[in-house]
């Protein structure tokens, strides 16, 4: 973390740079990782008693994972830097190192400006303190002083919605008052490097979109910020460049289009047998939310809508079917809708869509992703193609009472 007095510094220019190990200066690197690697015992047998202990020699059973490999990454000033990878690929113990909180067992990280990490949100609170003293408690442990924390505190506060609760003990607060609290003392320590982990999409509607133009103003300042996320349209709309980890080891980097894209299709690739139908054959080519016939990007809490799927395909492709998987904005799937109903598709040759009617738009208030599914019928099902990220839609709340969580329970009472 950066000095507890350090001097404020104009948006968008980077601190003085730290030499490198062979004493070069790294002009546009805001964080340098260097030959990590970081490892992890995982024990079968513990010792849980002295007499365990004399029985087995002091000896316990365990191997060891490694859970980051050899990773050198250069991360630029003022981009937004992507990782990717599979569940146990060494994304968030990466991250962890990054923001200091794991030692890595080899090699370095050089990381020049003050962090701010955007991980387990309020991890840092202690629950019989009030949000006010949890507020000057985590701001002294990203590295500020009190007279820093005091020219923030107001802005803090308000950001988090919590002027109301700030003397109560977080004990007494909400999970979704706890968490924006978190998110908010995070945020609004003026970070050189901000690091976040699957935590773009907290608290209700209008504190995400307090805290989407936080992330845009961050861009605009030209603030560097490392993100760890499943939600692959994200990554690919918000990112500069993007790493692949597989397995504790860099795969690729590069631009963010491209590494997604190779990713999602190394994802989406099963070991079958040869079909007869290729997956460039027909691809799903966009996903519209239309209210009256016209297009719309927000929509009221339970409203009527029309989601139209667009293909095209290069000849006449028959036994398909088309669904639309529902996701929060952070990448967790809600639910999806196929078109089995419809029966076996054929689709081809040209260009033509689809449309899925909802009687009542099935979610409460927040902002949700829309993804675009092509799938050939079979034993087993066969995806040929996905268009991740294909829609996004601001479902809004005229109250925010009784539209808490992500569904709508409904029914009716007596």
């Amino acid at each position: 973390m950066g000095p507890a007095h350090a001097a404020r510094r104009q948006p968008g220019v980077p601190p003085a740079r730290a030499p490198t190990r062979r004493g070069a200066v790294m002009a546009d690197v805001a964080i340098n990782v260097e030959d990590v690697s970081k490892r992890f015992r995982i024990y079968h047998e513990r010792n849980q008693s002295v007499k365990s202990a004399v029985m087995r020699r002091g000896r316990a059973r365990f191997e060891e994972f490694w859970a980051l490999r050899d990773v050198d990454l250069e991360i630029p000033y003022g981009k937004t830097y992507g990782l990717v990878g599979h569940n146990g690929s060494g994304k968030s113990t990466l991250l962890k190192c990054l923001a200091r909180i794991l030692v890595p067992d080899k090699g370095r990280v050089v990381a020049n400006g003050r962090i701010s990490a955007l991980l387990e949100l309020g991890a840092g609170f202690h629950p019989e303190l009030s949000g006010r003293d949890n507020v000057y408690l985590n701001g002294s442990i990203l590295g500020l002083s009190r007279r820093d924390i005091d020219a923030r505190f107001d802005d803090i506060v308000e950001f988090a919605g919590l002027e109301q609760f700030i003397d109560t003990p977080v004990k007494n607060y909400s999970s979704g008052m706890y968490v924006r609290l978190g998110f908010s003392v995070a945020i609004n320590v003026e970070p050189d490097i901000l690091l976040v982990d699957e935590v773009l999409a907290v608290g209700d509607e209008a504190f995400q979109r307090r805290s989407a133009a936080k992330f845009d103003q961050f861009r605009d300042e030209g603030r560097t910020i490392v993100v760890v996320s499943h939600a692959l349209g994200s990554v690919r709309n918000m990112c500069d460049e993007v790493a692949w980890l597989d397995h504790g080891r860099v795969l690729e980097v590069g631009p963010a289009d491209a590494v997604v894209g190779k990713y999602a299709d190394a994802t989406t690739q099963t070991p079958t047998e040869p079909a007869h139908v290729h997956p460039s054959d027909v691809r799903m080519t966009g996903l519209t939310a239309l209210v009256d016939g016209r297009p719309v990007q927000e929509l009221a809490v339970g409203s009527p809508i029309d989601l139209r799927l667009e293909w095209q395909a290069d000849r006449a492709v028959a036994g398909l079917l088309l669904a639309v998987q529902l996701r929060t904005s952070d990448g967790m799937l809600i639910g999806t809708a196929r078109s089995d109903a419809l029966g076996p598709l054929t689709l081809g040759p040209g260009t033509g869509a689809v449309d899925l009617h909802l009687e009542s738009w099935p979610t409460a208030a927040g902002t949700y992703v829309l993804d675009a599914v092509v799938l050939e019928q079979g034993e087993p099902e066969r995806e040929l193609d996905r268009l991740s990220d294909a829609a996004r839609l601001a479902v809004v709340a005229e109250g925010a009472r009784g539209h808490e969580g992500l569904i709508l329970l409904g029914g009716s009472w007596s």
